[in-house]
């Protein structure tokens, strides 16, 4: 089972996400044993690499995502020495091509800012299958639709179907609510949505706290997980990482 270290972007510095609540975002000072230069964003990825094994990242440029100026530079530095997912806002093709210009290895296409269906599949016939990935952005468990306008009424496995449907291989569920608050994840959504597509990858994020998490995401089929908080304070180590690259989830793909 994969594990990528989150690193979130804002304004040229990691961040610590709480609760989708973006402006109350605070430098990461901290990752396991490791105290870094508050908001030193290569040093977070060089504390994920040593401590934890972790060369593949979820990188989120919160500035990107809120229509200031990509992170481009710092993006770049960051691929440099590890496999990056990136999700800057891209909702559009030229902007998928720019995210695999600074380095990306997987380009996030978020629901937060797609426009359209049609749009997400262009994009994946263009840069590829595999190196497109869609997030399922949640808050609360409800999804949310360009600049966190909630769609009324529209389950998520419906969308997790549409986006299936577009040729997508991979699938994010992030539930912002959830990220940096210990909550836990939401085990019934997810089992509902490996249910409603069962031959896409399933990656989770927002809520989780230990390796027993991890291990029921995969009892369930789940592939992998991207985290922070959990490899921040310690409540992972490196013997769980080791432990959870030998984990496969129970549905084979």
């Amino acid at each position: 089972m994969r594990i990528l270290g989150v690193i979130d972007l804002a304004g040229g510095r990691a961040v610590h996400a709480r609760a989708g609540r973006r402006e109350d975002y605070e430098p990461v000072q901290q990752v396991g044993r490791t105290t870094i230069e508050a908001g030193d964003a290569l040093a977070v990825a060089a504390a994920y690499r040593q401590q934890f094994g972790i060369h593949e990242l979820y990188v989120a440029d919160l500035d990107a995502l809120t229509t200031r100026r990509p992170q481009t530079d710092l993006v770049t530095a960051l691929a440099r020495d590890a496999s990056i997912w990136l999700d800057a806002g891209v909702s559009s093709l030229d902007a998928a091509r720019q995210s695999v210009a600074c380095g990306a290895t997987r380009v996030v296409v978020g629901l937060e800012t797609l426009d359209s269906f049609d749009t997400l599949a262009r994009i994946g016939t263009t840069i590829g299958r595999e190196a497109t990935v869609f997030s399922l952005d949640l808050h609360g468990g409800r999804p949310i639709h360009r600049r966190g306008t909630v769609m009324p009424g529209t389950p998520a496995a419906t969308i997790g179907t549409s986006a299936a449907r577009a040729g997508i291989d991979t699938m994010i569920v992030l539930d912002l609510a959830r990220v940096g608050t210990g909550q836990g994840l939401d085990l019934r959504l997810m089992r509902e949505l490996r249910h409603a597509v069962p031959a896409m990858a399933l990656v989770a994020g927002g809520g989780i706290r230990s390796l027993e998490d991890v291990e029921r995401l995969a009892a369930i089929g789940v592939d992998g997980a991207i985290v922070a908080s959990a490899l921040h304070d310690g409540r992972l180590t490196g013997a769980d990482l080791e432990r959870i690259r030998r984990i496969q989830p129970s549905v084979s793909r």
